[in-house]
């Protein structure tokens, strides 16, 4: 199922909730094609896949949102997670921020503490407690669709210059009680996570850890893990390799074989059906 009600289901179903990242359209319907249950669009696949740049807070709220529209507009029946970096603004304005991804079709968001020093080896900044409890205040406020779902994320556990390990717990804890539906200790790995689940009476989301799988996710307790960068991943390593070798031998021949089936996938055949039942190029 779409939407928010989609994503509510499956967090309220038994297991864990899988969420590949797509980097744009046509990888969020090859994440859906694959049989996973929701898709993720993040901001490190998005600064990479649409700007070419890092994910160093240089991606805008618009530039997130219609990105995420995209994927929404690509998958037939699953619901997708969207990176709404930390709200784009304070508590006074995350209830556009909110809006706009309400509007672009995603079931969920979540917004983060993080306020400098992203993916970089400076010493980083997170909100106060108090300022992102009223942030996650502002965005349950702001959701028109009660069904939408707000993620809290704390940086304060891994971010050079955060709080460590017992600060991302209670801030977990505040935001949980702010009304946030799920709350994510962001860089916290599976092993950790699971010497403090007991403590949390919240839902977890997490990302992926290195050397973790899906298994030791769900031990750990987490409910929706996102697995951020894989098709980004994987995109860069085929183009990467194909047009070395293409380089090298000048013969692209084998790629077009994959023709037919991509232009299937892609929706040809659909486009040619209506057409041919309205009547086009007669």
């Amino acid at each position: 199922m779409r939407g928010p009600k989609g994503l509510r289901a499956l967090l309220a179903g038994p297991g864990i909730v899988v969420a590949p990242g797509a980097y744009d359209a046509m990888s969020a319907r090859l994440v859906e094609q694959a049989g996973f249950d929701a898709v993720y669009i993040g901001s490190y696949a998005t600064a990479a896949s649409r700007l070419g740049l890092p994910d160093a807070g240089l991606v805008s709220l618009r530039e997130m949102a219609d990105h995420a529209a995209s994927a929404v507009g690509a998958v037939e029946a699953v619901p997708v997670v969207a990176d709404a970096e930390n709200g784009f603004g304070n508590a006074a304005t995350v209830w556009r921020t909110v809006q706009e991804f309400e509007r672009a079709g995603v079931a969920g968001v979540h917004i983060e503490d993080h306020e400098f020093g992203k993916h970089m080896p400076v010493p980083g900044r997170v909100l106060a407690r108090d300022a992102m409890v009223e942030k996650i205040r502002a965005a349950i406020d702001a959701r028109r669709d009660p069904d939408f779902v707000v993620i809290a994320r704390t940086d304060a556990g891994w971010l050079e210059g955060g709080g460590g390990l017992e600060d991302a717990v209670d801030r977990a804890l505040a935001y949980g009680r702010a009304g946030a539906d799920l709350v994510f200790l962001a860089g916290v790995r599976a092993p950790v996570l699971a010497t403090v689940k007991d403590r949390i009476p919240y839902p977890l989301c997490a990302t992926d850890s290195p050397g973790g799988n899906v298994a030791a996710d769900e031990a750990a307790g987490v409910k929706l893990v996102l697995y951020y960068a894989l098709a980004l991943y994987a995109a860069y390593r085929a183009v990467r390799d194909e047009l070395a070798a293409f380089k090298t031998s000048g013969d692209a021949g084998t790629l077009r074989r994959e023709e037919p089936a991509f232009d299937r996938f892609i929706g040809f055949p659909r486009i040619q059906d209506l057409a041919v039942k309205h009547g086009l190029g007669r």
